[in-house]
């Protein structure tokens, strides 16, 4: 029998109905693609077309053993491929080329116990629900997988949701500390389980097997290779680099213009304010309401005049009441549910989603946006809800354009970002930043800056957003913030939450965007002149609403952020050109510090700044590691340090510990 055959530089195994091909893809890289009957598709969720391979690609197929043998090199990586004689199944083992280190291996098929590595389950047509196999080794390391709110960063042993939700986002690419990354190029709903005994991907709806591989001997070197093959973020406009002021929510316009001034006033320099939801009369009218922004033109020149971006909510939800909605339903722009009353998320009356993976819905929201919005003179935008947040997340339930959520539904963060993007560029802007509350794979080259999601105001959370933060980066979303301060419940009557107010802003001030916000404790309920009542605004959330302590520390490390500047756009220069993370792990920049593997509390602001925040109530004191392979100076005190120790060091409430690389 012939199981193996080439086209080009690629592999092909075929037995059982089973077409599976493996092709260069990228440097020191393999594409794995299979289907069940059918023939392979070149529909891509993520990946991009390839730079021209920089090593020389071997295929070979061994004709002894029945051609039971094959195998496929691309520089660094090999993939080994073995069919057993009992039922013909293949076997897949990635290696080193140089060392024959294995990387990755497929779990043994067949047997009596009748397993397989590559598992299809028909559904239906030529859709199948598919896991896949692989063999785990238990003492490697792993890392990425986008946003996860949990305070463990080695997933080794952990289960993870292929899904979208609010706070939550899922981004498939996993880097080992064993030399390789895997993405699961796949959008479906489905799992991932990091076993100590099996690796395991599973797609809830799908047509065909996909992802990629690659092999690095450093985590720059195997994220670098991702990042070129799902693109690189463009650069961040200038108004990026600096402080943004927010809150839930400036309900009217001349709330809003009375904080800039005040800002303004103080010398404070602020680089953006936002304008929260509900500034509009229904979801899906995209516009200001005239009651509350009579003259929303006027408002934005007058910020602009100051130095100041504004930028506007955006939800993809669209009220059945709107102006709109009557006409996105009849064309087809809405997502559609397959049964149940047609209603997607209540909130503020019976909304339906944007269907953001038809080109024409991001052609008609974005034409209703630049009309209402950017031809007054908004040139960002937040934008939203963009899991979208079903209620319930029933994803079975619903159907967009490109197919149904189960098979295709984590893209749609991506084709959301992607409909302001190319708006944008359309309009000739050329630096693009969107603030985002969701991702995946690809989202960055669309200028996503994701932020964390609506969590609590408490330490636990804290803590879980410097996880959070690191692990996105290391899944190839380099911009990321969160809501300085958490989200809910954030009383600003209480001291504890001042506490915690500004050691998040020290946070703040180091992470890829500085933006203040919350829906701060106790609210105001708003009413408008037709008696109906409208989204709350929250207690104040300026720096100088929180006392005269808390005032003068935010305000130093504005100052803090601002001196910054030079060295910030420099990692955003870095950023667009290789796709570096903003903020590191320790091991990013320390591989070979095997110490540097293990900390989940500290971590760098590019490659000269480590950063070490105090994330316990009542604490004046932190443990801080400094990695070997290079010097430290507190930046407060210019204490020298060698690299390699941990040192215990002093962190008042004014003090965020943070040390220069030298």
């Amino acid at each position: 029998m012939q199981f193996f055959s080439t086209d080009k530089e690629s592999l092909i195994f075929k037995c059982n109905g089973e077409t599976l091909k493996i092709e260069p893809w990228g440097k020191d890289s393999f594409r794995v693609r299979a289907v069940m009957v059918g023939d392979i598709s070149d529909y891509s969720a993520a990946l991009l077309e390839p730079e021209i391979s920089e090593h020389k690609v071997e295929v070979s197929i061994q004709e002894a053993n029945e051609g039971r043998n094959a195998k496929i090199a691309n520089g660094n990586i090999t993939a080994e491929c073995y069919v057993k004689p009992w039922g013909d199944l293949l076997r897949i083992s990635f290696k080193e080329t140089n060392t024959e280190k294995i990387l990755l291996e497929e779990i043994t098929n067949g047997g009596a116990l009748a397993k397989r590595a590559r598992y299809f389950k028909h559904i239906s047509g030529d859709l199948y629900k598919l896991k896949v196999r692989f063999d785990s080794n238990p003492e490697e390391k792993l890392f990425g997988m986008g946003q996860y709110q949990q305070e463990r960063m080695n997933l080794k042993g952990c289960n993870m949701e292929l899904a979208h939700r609010n706070s939550q986002a899922s981004i498939p690419f996993v880097l080992s500390d064993n030399g390789y990354g895997f993405f699961w190029n796949n959008a479906a709903i489905g799992e991932a389980h990091f076993g100590l005994d099996t690796t395991e991907w599973v797609a809830e709806e799908t047509r065909q097997l996909d992802y990629w591989i690659t092999a690095g001997e450093t985590p720059k070197d195997i994220l670098q290779n991702y990042m070129k093959v799902t693109g690189l973020p463009p650069m961040m406009p200038e108004y990026g680099l600096g402080y943004w002021q927010c809150k839930l929510r400036y309900y009217n316009q001349e709330q809003v213009l009375d904080i800039a001034r005040e800002y303004h006033k103080r010398n404070i320099k602020i680089d953006v304010i936002v304008i929260d939801y509900y500034h509009w009369p229904r979801c899906g009218d995209w516009r200001f309401d005239p009651e509350y922004f009579p003259d929303p033109k006027a408002m934005i020149k007058e910020l602009n005049d100051m130095g100041i971006q504004c930028m506007v909510s955006i939800w993809p939800q669209v009220d059945i009441r709107s102006e709109n909605f009557a006409e996105m339903k009849q064309q087809g722009l809405l997502v559609r549910s397959h049964s149940g009353v047609d209603v997607q998320m209540v909130f503020h009356g019976d909304n339906l989603f944007m269907d953001a993976t038809n080109p024409a819905t991001r052609q008609y929201v974005w034409d209703k946006c630049k009309q209402n919005y950017y031809d007054l003179g908004v040139k960002t935008f937040w934008l939203d809800e963009a899991e979208p947040e079903f209620t319930g997340y029933d994803y079975e339930n619903y159907q967009y354009h490109a197919g149904s959520v189960l098979q295709i539904g984590n893209i749609y963060p991506r084709e959301y970002a992607k409909a302001f993007y190319e708006g944008q560029k359309q309009q000739g802007q050329d630096k693009i930043v969107n603030l985002i509350r969701c991702a995946w794979a690809g989202s960055q080259r669309y200028g996503a800056l994701v932020w964390s999601g609506d969590i609590m105001s408490n330490w636990e959370d804290f803590r879980k957003q410097i996880v959070a933060g690191l692990q996105i980066g290391m899944a190839g979303i380099p911009w990321w913030t969160t809501d300085i301060g958490g989200f809910h419940c954030g009383d600003v009557r209480t001291e504890e939450f001042k506490e915690l107010l500004i050691r998040w802003f020290q946070f703040g001030c180091y992470c890829p965007v500085m933006r203040m916000h919350g829906s701060r404790v106790p609210h105001t309920e708003i009413i408008n002149k037709a008696g109906e009542v409208r989204e709350v605004t929250g207690a104040d959330n300026e720096i100088w609403s929180f006392g005269e302590e808390a005032y003068e520390i935010m305000k130093h490390y504005i100052e803090v952020r601002e001196s910054m500047r030079d060295y910030t756009r420099s990692l955003m220069e870095e950023s667009s050109k290789t796709g570096a993370p903003i903020i590191r792990t320790l091991f990013y920049e320390f591989p070979n510090d095997e110490k540097a593997w293990n900390i989940t509390d500290e971590y760098m602001y590019g490659s000269k700044i480590l950063v070490a925040p105090v994330c316990h109530k009542g604490e004046v004191k932190r443990n801080v590691y400094l990695p070997s392979g290079s010097n430290w100076v507190d930046a407060t005190t210019g204490a020298q340090y060698e690299g390699g120790v941990s040192i215990l060091v002093d962190a008042p409430l004014e003090k965020i510990p943070v040390f220069n690389r030298v």
